[in-house]
């Protein structure tokens, strides 16, 4: 497999990796659009959102609980954040790993909600 995410996981591309454990990896984006812009990714290679079935449930779950829980860790939670999962090109994803991208740090414009 060709995928940059999985090659992380691997250890065959390094990374600045911030989280692991046997369910999810999460690591710093190499071009951050934030001072705070974590990637979280599941081990398991999973293209996108789409791709997610009902087994899958519960890891999407933990990958928003590894969230918050790097959101504290980064000393972003009181003031705020934002955790975005793109999906397909018309998304903005551009490597098709599932994957949240955990930004804050500075005030974030384009409110959405």
């Amino acid at each position: 497999m060709d995928c940059i995410f999985c090659k992380i996981i691997a250890g065959q591309i390094p990374s600045d990796i911030v989280y692991t454990d046997d369910k999810v990896i999460a690591f710093r984006d190499i071009s951050p659009i934030s001072p705070v812009h974590l990637l979280i990714i599941p081990r398991e290679h999973i293209t996108s959102l789409n791709d997610i079935t009902e087994h899958q449930t519960p890891l999407v779950g933990h990958l928003v609980q590894v969230a918050k829980q790097l959101a504290k860790q980064q000393g972003i939670a009181t003031k705020g954040y934002r955790v975005v999962i793109n999906c397909g090109p018309q998304g903005g994803q551009v490597v098709q790993h599932l994957h949240l991208h955990l930004l804050g740090g500075r005030e974030l414009s384009g409110a959405l909600g």
